[in-house]
């Protein structure tokens, strides 16, 4: 109760004279000093992003839902309002801008991904179904389908006769980032394929990968990516870097899974958990970048 009374006090009344008073003795704004004092990556960004949610001004505010060709002119009516003179701070101009991407374009990624996510999966759409296909080619090249609708999706982890039902919950999403994993890194995702038919270690590879792009997109949705994208990419997030995300997901659950040696799939829920704990406590360290590095023995 007492920290929520202070968190209310700090935010409604001290925040603002803290900032004054600071202003006086330095000669700069808060998005100055934070553009100053801290790294680029989520240290600034993250604080950035907080000063101008938190700030009364309705355009600082306004700033951070602006779209990707405004930023450079909204930085300019910032440095404006606040009165932030290029000749005294050359690199703060540039410092917000990437701050203001990196904001923006989280907030832009996460529409796509929620839009990619809402497209259920059509057999009538032939680049559905081609996509769908080409998942089979890349991750057994070696092995023709008998027809479309057969028992042979089992063998890369579908749960049915046809994969379609399996993408209900995470629609083309689920599919995007399958595909995406077979072609980006088409030798690392036969490897675990192949892990995923082991006869004690086993796990349904494709109904556990369609999972994992449910927990990227909660962490997507929730915020607890922001550090990881603030810290890798340089501007506006964009698919391909959620898809990354992804890729870094299935690469590091399969070996989380052999590391852990369950004793069935029967408790693929409570793995699936503990795995979920250890990226978001990853998630809560400053320079975190949750990027894959492949094992040079696949």
């Amino acid at each position: 109760m007492f920290r929520y009374i202070w968190q209310y006090l700090f935010t409604s009344f001290l925040r603002f004279w803290l900032k004054w008073f600071l202003r006086q003795i330095t000669g700069k704004c808060e998005l100055q000093r934070i553009c100053n004092g801290y790294r680029q990556g989520a240290p600034r960004t993250s604080r950035t992003e907080y000063s101008l949610e938190s700030s009364k001004s309705k355009t600082l505010k306004a700033s951070i839902s602006v779209e990707e060709n405004q930023v450079e002119e909204c930085v300019l009516t910032i440095m404006k309002e606040k009165k932030v003179v290029p000749q005294k701070d050359p690199t703060f101009k540039m410092s917000l801008q990437v701050c203001l991407l990196q904001i923006t374009g989280y907030k832009r990624l996460y529409t796509s991904v929620e839009d990619l996510r809402k497209e259920p999966f059509d057999c009538e759409n032939n680049r559905h179904e081609n996509m769908l296909l080409k998942l089979w080619d890349l991750l057994v090249p070696s092995v023709k389908l008998e027809s479309r609708i057969t028992k042979q999706w089992g063998d890369i982890g579908f749960q049915g006769d046809d994969p379609k039902t399996d993408f209900r919950g995470m629609g083309m999403l689920g599919l995007t980032n399958l595909l995406f994993f077979s072609e980006k890194y088409t030798d690392v995702a036969r490897q675990v394929l192949s892990h995923s038919v082991h006869p004690k270690l086993g796990y349904s590879y494709a109904i556990v990968g369609i999972n994992l792009t449910e927990m990227a997109y909660s962490l997507l949705k929730s915020g607890a990516l922001k550090p990881h994208f603030y810290n890798t990419v340089s501007q506006s997030p964009k698919l391909e870097d959620f898809h990354q995300l992804y890729c870094y997901l299935a690469y590091e659950f399969d070996k989380f899974w052999i590391e852990e040696k369950p004793e069935s799939i029967m408790e693929f829920n409570r793995y699936r958990e503990k795995f979920h704990d250890k990226m978001k406590d990853l998630l809560e360290e400053p320079d975190v970048s949750l990027c894959m590095t492949v094992d040079c023995k696949l």
